[in-house]
């Protein structure tokens, strides 16, 4: 199943422009959309109160592909967007951002994904007029010329320890920018470390399951 995936609310291109460049898009790849989906709202929500979007990655399997035409229209927030790639690849979903021509999946590397978060940490910054840094903004760093060695460094399973004596820099600070930018969860989740157990026989790798679902079990949970 292929979806074409649009968001309307104030700000974000109109729905037009949006169908346009995904039925383009798919015209190019030959991929024939299945199904649109688009999702309506009178303001920015944040990530946990889209329930309608959070309702569709729950209906999401593997195989299927979702094409979006901007990486933003999933969201415009890093840690949020972090979240979503998370839920799809979990779902081993297909999703292909229009505007930077990218596919991503379990097998995508992840240094090719990062340049599009620090554009859209950027550009979430000069979208406001406050004077200094905004709050929850993260300004520049003089790790950020390390970033690609730090996600294969990461990726390889070193520590943060190792790393920091790798690139001569101080662990603390290395160990805040890490966290900071959110790459520990992007390396651990989004990507799909995949757990063997050791105490269960005859059972396939274990593969971490998407973040809403544990959200949706607690609900549950609380209404019982």
């Amino acid at each position: 199943m292929v979806y074409g995936y649009m968001r309307q609310v104030p700000g974000f291109p109109h729905l037009t422009a949006q169908q346009s460049d995904i039925l383009s898009f798919g015209l190019k790849k030959g991929l024939e959309i299945d199904k649109e989906v688009v999702e309506y709202a009178t303001k920015n929500l944040p990530l946990d109160a889209r329930e309608e979007f959070e309702d569709f990655l729950q209906t999401m399997q593997e195989g299927n592909t979702v094409i979006v035409s901007s990486f933003y229209i999933l969201s415009d927030k890093v840690e949020e967007l972090i979240k979503v790639i998370n839920c799809m690849l979990s779902h081993s979903v297909n999703l292909w951002i229009v505007d930077a021509n990218l596919l991503m999946n379990k097998e995508t590397n992840m240094v090719d994904i990062f340049p599009l978060l620090n554009a859209l940490r950027k550009e979430e910054k000069e979208k406001t007029n406050q004077i200094g840094r905004p709050k929850g903004s993260k300004s520049s760093s003089k790790f950020d010329i390390h970033q690609r060695k730090i996600i294969t460094f990461l990726s390889e399973g070193m520590s943060v320890s190792a790393i920091a004596r790798e690139l001569d820099v101080s662990r603390s600070s290395l160990k805040d920018y890490i966290e900071s930018r959110g790459i520990k969860e992007l390396v651990d989740g989004a990507w799909m470390e995949m757990v063997t157990s050791k105490d269960v026989k005859n059972m396939d790798n274990i593969v971490l399951i998407c973040p809403f679902e544990e959200a949706r079990k607690a609900k549950e949970q609380k209404v019982l």
